[in-house]
């Protein structure tokens, strides 16, 4: 009796991690990854040119995590589908939440000043802006519509002097790149 309650101590030994609590397989959904793993499936349906699909992985992706940098990202892609077939009006609300959620990058600017252009509005937002004063960053966005409406000079020098004044932003060394460019097209057009 002694030798079976002994086997039967040590097989409980044995199989005590399979009984131990915890062992639960347990599954977190975690929002920001299924934010990511959206926003890929959007890049890769534009890239198959399945504009609606993207459109929709994009809607879930900022559903999911709306209030953080990446969701910067989330809507400038779905902007992005709204320029490509053809609905200006929706990618600039889309732009534009992307400049509130992150302003630091340059692309979002360009982006917005384009559609600007695809709406016919450069000039009613070069007024707008001129007398704008909120914040350094605006600078950005009057010198793209500078360069829009074809005052490349002009833009040149707004530029240069937010890149002169806000030395430490991530954003300048985007805008030190993007006057070198301009600079480049004004002296291969001479």
């Amino acid at each position: 009796m002694k030798k079976i309650g002994l086997i039967f101590f040590i097989l409980l030994l044995l199989f005590q991690p399979v009984f131990a609590a915890g062992t639960v397989a347990t599954y977190v959904i975690d929002p920001e990854k299924n934010a990511y793993h959206h926003n890929n499936l959007g890049v890769m349906y534009i890239e198959e040119k399945n504009y609606y699909g993207a459109i929709e992985e994009f809607k879930i992706a900022i559903s999911l995590n709306p209030k953080t940098q990446a969701t910067a990202t989330y809507f400038n892609n779905l902007g992005r589908v709204y320029m490509i077939i053809g609905y200006p009006q929706l990618a600039l609300d889309c732009f534009q939440n992307a400049l509130k959620q992150y302003p630091l990058n340059f692309e979002y600017y360009k982006n917005l000043v384009d559609c600007y252009a695809r709406l016919g509005k450069i000039s009613s937002k070069l007024a707008e802006y001129k007398t704008k004063k909120k914040s350094s960053l605006d600078k950005i966005t009057l010198a793209l519509l500078y360069e829009k409406s074809g005052d490349v000079k002009k833009a040149i020098f707004i530029l240069d002097e937010f890149a002169t004044s806000e030395p430490d932003l991530l954003i300048t060394q985007a805008v030190n790149v993007y006057i070198q460019e301009l600079v480049n097209s004004l002296d291969s057009s001479l």
